[in-house]
């Protein structure tokens, strides 16, 4: 299978960048994506020439470090898929592929298909700890949560923080990765004692860092390679207004939470 590669090439955060021509011969179908860069980036550097650079970690869809646009859709063709299980197959012989790094204010360019997605970091820290007593592992079914709750903080806890979300909504909103972080221990017992302050400090951090608004075009959603429901979002907008109203209110009267 032969492929025309228009792929973006930028030195650096600082130099215009712009989309270059490659020509990919002999892939085999059962590559992955991110194979095939690497056979590219093999002939490039037996060319003497720059290899493109794109990040990649564990390659299983588990460490969200993959991103990249393809034909303009994040992550590629295929629905609830990252670009390390992409695989050459979704495409046809003599094909052309587009493929660009997220674009996004908040995911700065690095080098070519690489971007900064340190905002993302940041909002996780703002969310501060969980204050649960250290010690031995408390015994199994100790705390009871109900099941539907349990289930709907491991649908959150499946966000692998890759930008999709952000990279796909008109907007460059971050709301749906924000939500997820936030709605992962809201819903249970452990992250309840810093339940208000978690959603405010996150929504605030997310909002500094120049992520765009949400107007629910659910793009977000539609990329998202874990199907992470925009529920989250709207379970996040009710907990940001009651702990705008409760917590604010007993913190300026000295009361705490």
């Amino acid at each position: 299978m032969n492929l025309v590669l228009y792929v973006w090439r930028q030195k650096n955060a600082q130099s215009p960048g712009q989309m270059v021509r490659y020509d990919a011969k002999n892939v085999s179908p059962d590559m992955s994506f991110l194979e095939m860069l690497d056979v590219m980036n093999e002939e490039l550097i037996s060319k003497g020439q720059d290899p493109i650079a794109f990040d990649h970690d564990c390659r299983e869809g588990i460490c969200g470090s993959c991103g990249l646009m393809i034909n303009g859709q994040a992550h590629g063709p295929k629905k609830a898929t990252t670009t390390c299980q992409l695989h050459m197959r979704s495409f046809k012989d003599g094909d052309s592929v587009y493929i660009e790094p997220w674009r996004a204010k908040a995911f700065p360019v690095i080098k070519d298909l690489v971007v900064d997605r340190s905002a993302f970091d940041r909002i996780i820290q703002a969310g501060g700890y969980v204050s649960v007593s250290t010690g031995n592992a408390p015994d199994a079914n100790s705390v009871p949560i109900p099941k539907n709750n349990a289930e709907r903080a491991m649908d959150a806890a499946s966000c692998i923080g890759c930008g999709a979300c952000v990279a796909s909504c008109p907007n460059g909103s971050a709301m749906l990765f924000t939500s997820a972080k936030v709605g992962h221990l809201g819903l249970l017992p452990q992250g309840q004692p810093e339940r208000k302050e978690r959603v405010l400090n996150m929504v605030a951090t997310m909002d500094a860092e120049s992520f765009g608004s949400c107007t629910n075009h659910r793009e977000c959603e539609a990329a998202c390679p874990k199907e992470i429901s925009i529920n989250f979002i709207a379970q996040m907008n009710r907990d940001y207004f009651w702990a705008s109203l409760t917590y604010q209110k007993s913190t300026a009267s000295g009361g705490g939470e």
